[in-house]
């Protein structure tokens, strides 16, 4: 127990890869319940974790159903993460129904930053109904879209619908992007994406994070 501990590091969870070789599919799965919709999981990796996913497609559906057919793996991939991502969001919907506007009252700590939960808020206002499926892109705000809707009682039937698009769209895009992007560079340039990992999850959360920084930044010189 003392070497594993020893041999862990808290930076660790917000690297995809670490999820993907100590837990495979059911930690992944887990990890993705928690980011889309539960307020202490806006720290987790998100879009990454899914590239990254769809690049370990084969060994990650193995744990289901063993085929050497992509398309069969990516479908698997793409069904069960799909679904826990609605439950996710769903889950974070229920939260803001029931205990959301308190939660503006609540004190800053590890697992919970209320400046967030503003802005959150700010962009569902700005966005409306749609702000479910455009969040599923943007980290932090993906967290806390689902608990705005809550909170404002958005209509259940009109929650579910966006919420169904959004996930199924955000799934769809990052898990074929890393397979595709993979096996096309692997095929064409015989450059393996798993041995360079650390860069392309910077890249992406580089990519992803950037909208956000220019908006808290353009936000805050108003």
């Amino acid at each position: 127990m003392n070497l594993l501990l020893d041999a862990f590091h808290w930076s660790q969870l917000l690297q995809p890869q670490y999820y993907i070789e100590h837990g495979g599919l059911w930690l992944l799965l887990l990890v993705v319940f928690a980011e889309t919709g539960l307020f202490f999981g806006f720290f987790l990796p998100g879009d990454s974790l899914l590239f990254v996913a769809g690049i370990y497609s084969a060994s990650l559906a193995a744990q289901i159903v063993s085929s050497q057919n992509e398309w069969v793996n990516l479908g698997i991939i793409f069904t069960f993460i799909s679904i826990v991502g609605v439950l996710g969001n769903y889950v974070g919907y229920k939260i803001g129904l029931r205990v959301g506007p308190a939660m503006f009252d609540w004190n800053d700590n590890l697992f919970f930053k209320k400046k967030y939960l503003h802005q959150a808020q700010e962009f569902y206002e700005k966005h409306g109904g749609q702000a479910i499926v455009i969040a599923r892109f943007i980290p932090i705000v993906r967290t806390f879209a689902p608990i705005i809707a809550g909170i404002v009682k958005m209509d259940k039937n009109k929650f579910m619908y966006f919420n169904l698009i959004g996930s199924f769209a955000w799934v769809a895009s990052m898990v074929c992007a890393g397979h595709f992007l993979q096996a096309w560079i692997l095929a064409r340039f015989q450059f393996d994406l798993k041995k360079h990992l650390e860069i392309i999850v910077l890249g992406i959360v580089f990519i992803t994070t950037v909208p956000v920084i220019i908006k808290v930044v353009t936000h805050k010189s108003k």
